[in-house]
């Protein structure tokens, strides 16, 4: 039984740690988006690898929206999910 449950926290502690991850690079591609960056920069390429998986679905989501206004809300609502899964998923598991 103790078995089960250290394997499930630990499970929920590596998805913290990775949904920490995703909403820092998210956070940075969102601030160095503002300064229009040279796009074959590695770091600007590895970031753009790393968060596209994600921001790619929910702009496809967001697009009747975004065309109207012209921001882009995907990093927003990826950065709701990300803190709703830590709350509840993370959150619940490691009670």
């Amino acid at each position: 039984m103790f078995i089960i449950a250290y394997t499930i926290k630990g499970f929920a502690t590596v998805l913290g740690w990775a949904l920490t991850i995703m909403y820092w690079l998210i956070l940075i591609r969102a601030l160095i988006s503002w300064f229009s960056p040279d796009p074959y920069n590695p770091l600007v390429q590895f970031l753009h690898r790393a968060t596209d998986p994600l921001l790619e679905p929910l702009r496809n989501l967001l697009m009747p929206v975004t065309m109207q206004i012209r921001i882009d809300l995907s990093p927003l609502l990826a950065f709701f999910l990300i803190i709703f899964l830590q709350r509840s998923l993370v959150g619940f598991c490691s009670i």
